[in-house]
């Protein structure tokens, strides 16, 4: 196509309309240029007849009607890609950011991918490390999975993000590993201490990183996720790299997507998102996991704050249905001190159990997974019964069942933002605080695992 039409009908904001048009699609790239030689970028939000509504990416302000070059590329937003991408910084829309030199790309990808045939997918089954206890020990992510972190406004899920992109790994495998990176609509402040941290900590070398900034376009906070998972596609499927996807926050993305439809003059849905909210959210989180007979894999950590920190609102509640489980950040916790502030009873990895066992973790990592959730779910029981009763009333055993809820707090929970765990390490703590109990409470570990790992403090690898 590449004709420039100067039929530009009007400007409201960042919407144009541009008249006598021809062939032009949905979705497609578009290029404004000024008589001054500046360009700036959108992409066409509506067709009608001869008519397209062209949303830039940018603000309009000073755009004039009749100065201004609209071109039609006839293909959609792309992202340029090459194997040295990594240890990049670039903005929502694959620009560089970190003021080094324009990526010299092998290829351009359009970002809005292709999906994977479910035939062709693999079944989920290699464990992935975080370092962090309460996701590796009881809810446990695992290769090609989909695991959102349902966060709350004020919570340290940025933090949270940060260590788990420094620590994440797949043990025992050759293969190579990256991280890909997306902050959606973050501060300046958020930006720069996620930039800092993984600049200090060397995990930018194995890391692509997006940044868009709050007080970027709509659109292209709508772009950035989808371009990140294009990244991920190409290192994963191209390259056979094991990639990690960690997007936050998700919320500003679905914000987002109402104001584009709300632009779109689109008749609304629960609470004024878009009614194809559930498959927009779909379109991006399906795009992970495992292929027959290639190396590589996309695994997803998703980021949200619930707004007025309520499950049921369509952003969590669409998500749970779309993903493998959800990590559940806990307002309590945080309130104590403890951090990672992760509320282990109402958090559930849906594949753990397929990447835990031996020859993938340890032997013992699913009795202990069981029993862990069993004594601390007892142990808060227990604690709620003292508050009304007194813990005078409660019998030997309850006590010791609250002082295994708090030490399980205070000890396995809470490591802080910088302790990075092995495995064999968490798996090891569970068991010392296992031992706090009789070892006739502990029914839901197979007696032969029992009998070895309870009475000795033995590492086991």
């Amino acid at each position: 196509m590449n004709k420039y039409y100067k039929t530009i009908q009007s400007a409201v904001g960042p919407l144009l309309v541009v008249t006598n048009t021809e062939g032009v699609t949905y979705n497609e790239f578009v290029e404004i240029k000024a008589d001054d030689g500046t360009v700036r970028y959108g992409k066409v939000l509506e067709v009608l007849d001869d008519k397209a509504i062209v949303q830039m990416f940018t603000a309009g302000q000073g755009l004039g009607i009749h100065d201004n070059a609209v071109k039609f590329t006839g293909h959609g937003l792309e992202v340029a890609v090459a194997p040295n991408i990594l240890g990049r910084v670039f903005d929502g829309l694959g620009r560089p950011k970190d003021g080094a030199a324009p990526l010299i790309a092998t290829k351009k990808l359009d970002i809005n991918g292709a999906p994977i045939n479910p035939t062709a997918r693999d079944y989920p089954q290699d464990f992935i490390q975080t370092g962090i206890s309460s996701i590796d020990g009881l809810n446990t992510l695992v290769r090609g999975q989909k695991l959102p972190i349902f966060s709350m406004s004020g919570m340290p899920h940025a933090e949270l993000a940060a260590q788990i992109a420094r620590q994440a790994t797949v043990p025992n495998s050759d293969s190579k590993f990256a991280i890909v990176f997306a902050a959606i609509g973050i501060t300046y402040d958020e930006a720069a201490y996620f930039m800092n941290s993984f600049a200090e900590t060397g995990a930018l070398s194995r890391s692509v990183m997006f940044i868009n900034l709050a007080n970027d376009p709509a659109l292209e906070r709508i772009a950035t996720p989808r371009v990140a998972l294009t990244v991920a596609e190409y290192l994963a499927f191209e390259l056979d790299y094991h990639v990690l996807v960690i997007t936050t926050d998700m919320t500003n993305y679905a914000e987002a997507l109402r104001e584009v439809s709300a632009a779109r003059k689109e008749i609304p849905g629960r609470r004024g998102y878009p009614g194809y909210l559930y498959t927009d959210l779909a379109s991006l989180y399906e795009r992970a996991g495992c292929i027959k007979g290639c190396k590589g894999s996309i695994t997803q950590i998703p980021i949200l704050t619930m707004p007025e920190d309520d499950k049921t609102h369509p952003i969590p509640d669409l998500t749970g249905y779309i993903t493998e489980g959800q990590i559940v950040i806990s307002r309590d916790l945080y309130k104590k001190g403890i951090t990672p502030p992760i509320d282990v009873l109402p958090s559930l990895s849906r594949l753990k159990d397929k990447g835990i066992g031996k020859g993938k973790t340890r032997e013992d990592h699913k009795g202990v997974l069981n029993q862990l959730f069993a004594c601390y779910a007892k142990g808060k029981d227990s604690k709620e019964l003292a508050q009304i009763l007194g813990e005078s009333a409660l019998s030997a055993t309850d006590q010791l069942y609250c002082k295994f809820a708090t030490e399980f707090e205070n000890q396995f929970i809470n490591q802080g933002f910088n302790t990075n765990r092995t495995i064999a390490e968490t798996l090891d703590l569970g068991w010392s605080l296992l031992r706090l109990l009789p070892k006739v409470e502990l029914t839901r570990i197979n007696k032969a695992i029992l009998d070895k790992y309870y009475e000795d403090d033995t590492n086991y690898d």
